[in-house]
């Protein structure tokens, strides 16, 4: 018997209040005073309402929306600055027993490879995202009791953790599995895992049932309070994210801030990151039967004002986007970027396998081609865990973010997490460029002492002395 949920998710996800929120911004789209005055409100970086967000995203007016980019960078460079966290997907299982139309794990689904994992191939799959240079994964799976139940994901989750291959060590297992009890949620904390990710798909109740027929997934408040019950079993950074393309945008942009509003006063800590994903084509799913596909100017649009809207979050985006779709929006609000993923279940030690992919990856590039792109855009590819096992998360985290004190602590060790990749992964080409970088940006570190400790580091690396990594 499946999960029931409560009437809760309707509360903070209140549609009414999406509604209204959807017809005052369309009778405003064209109020530059009350456009301006938000503006001038979201450089003080607190962030904005849903309400107000809903007004910027539906503006008309061309200086304006001009204005939104330029401040959407400046918010980027002011909490995040050039650094670029690096992570690639692992895909442990397809089997799955729900019936979402969107998704080619769907039961009903006969021509997709089906596959699960052995703890021996999760291994050998580890071996190679490390050999790539990965240390942050996001551990997929689809929802099946018997196939996938959560002691094959923690089992999985303690695998990861043991292994340690010449240089390499995965350092953060985020997992993104089905909504789930608060005793497994702790389960999954006391495992020991970065972030709780799960995309609420869309916020509105009708359609959500409709995409979602059949199967646990159907429950649309069960799903929608999952992060709720993930908080309550101990788990302080969750990730959020809707699927743009299966509802009207709009209202799921507004959904997904309420969402966040909802996180940040319940609990005092909103989302650790939120995901911008589209609907892409799949083994049986064609985009084309999605009559609510966003273009790439209202993309970059929600991803510039979900910046400013929730300026402390991480933002996602992932290989499902193109390389153009994803360098236009790096500098206007992104900080975390998938880099030489495979989305099929084995992918990784057997990328000709018979298909068991997700979704089509738009960006085929390698690890090293992406971090060589980073370098050649001025970012800094970053594959530091350092918060996460020191024990900063929730609002601990939030706390550095929020004060502006998070940089000092982020950029010395993105800077010394990309030499290390330097020295024992990246091509020769890509050396230099990151070595150049590096030149450049280490003068750039406020702390005195910080800066000395890095500097040491990174010359001890460069002579071969430090044969553990950092």
């Amino acid at each position: 018997m499946y999960n029931k949920g409560s009437e809760k998710a309707e509360e903070f996800i209140n549609d009414g209040e999406i509604l209204d929120t959807l017809a005052y911004a369309k009778a405003n789209k064209s109020n530059k005073e009350l456009i301006d005055s938000i503006l001038e409100k979201a450089k003080d970086c607190k962030g904005l309402s849903h309400r107000e967000a809903a007004v910027l995203l539906e503006c008309d007016l061309p200086e304006e929306n001009k204005r939104i980019e330029e401040l959407a960078r400046e918010i980027k460079q002011k909490f995040y600055g050039n650094r670029i966290v690096m992570f690639a997907p692992l895909y442990l299982s397809n089997y799955c027993v729900n019936g979402c139309v969107y998704c080619p794990y769907h039961y009903k689904n006969k021509t997709i490879a089906r596959k699960k994992l052995t703890q021996e191939e999760i291994k050998q799959e580890v071996i190679a995202l490390q050999d790539m240079g990965h240390k942050r994964l996001a551990l997929e799976t689809g929802e099946d009791p018997i196939n996938s139940p959560i002691e094959y994901v923690l089992e999985s989750i303690e695998t990861i953790y043991s292994i340690k291959h010449k240089n390499g060590a995965i350092r953060r297992v985020n997992v993104n599995i089905a909504a789930t009890t608060v005793e497994n949620y702790k389960r999954l904390h006391d495992a020991g895992i970065g972030t709780y990710i799960l995309f609420q798909e869309t916020y509105h109740k009708k359609n959500y049932e409709e995409l979602h027929p059949t199967g646990p997934k159907h429950n649309y408040a069960y799903h929608t309070e999952a992060m709720d019950r993930a908080m309550q079993g101990g788990i302080d950074d969750v990730g959020i994210g809707v699927l743009f393309g299966l509802n009207m945008y709009r209202y799921d942009f507004v959904g997904l801030l309420m969402h966040a509003e909802h996180l940040e006063e319940r609990f005092g800590v909103g989302p650790h990151t939120i995901s911008v994903p589209r609907i892409r084509a799949a083994d049986d799913i064609d985009p084309e039967d999605f009559e609510d596909a966003i273009s790439d100017d209202v993309f970059a649009k929600i991803t510039a004002i979900i910046r400013i809207a929730v300026p402390y979050t991480g933002m996602i985006i992932s290989t499902r986007e193109s390389q153009k779709s994803r360098e236009r929006v790096l500098d206007l609000g992104v900080s975390q970027l998938s880099g030489g993923s495979s989305t099929s279940v084995g992918g990784y030690v057997e990328p000709e396998e018979e298909n068991s992919a997700q979704f089509d990856v738009s960006d085929t590039r390698t690890l090293d081609e992406v971090v060589n792109w980073l370098l050649s855009l001025g970012f800094i590819p970053s594959f530091c865990t350092a918060c996460y096992r020191e024990g900063r998360t929730g609002d601990r985290f939030m706390s550095l973010v929020k004060s502006g004190q998070i940089a000092n602590i982020c950029q010395p060790n993105a800077l010394m997490t990309l030499k290390e990749y330097l020295e024992d992964y990246a091509s020769e080409e890509t050396r230099a460029l990151g070595e150049e970088v590096i030149r450049k940006e280490i003068p750039h570190i406020k702390n005195e002492k910080v800066r000395a400790i890095a500097e040491g580091y990174l010359k001890e690396l460069h002579d071969g002395k430090r044969d553990f990594r950092f």
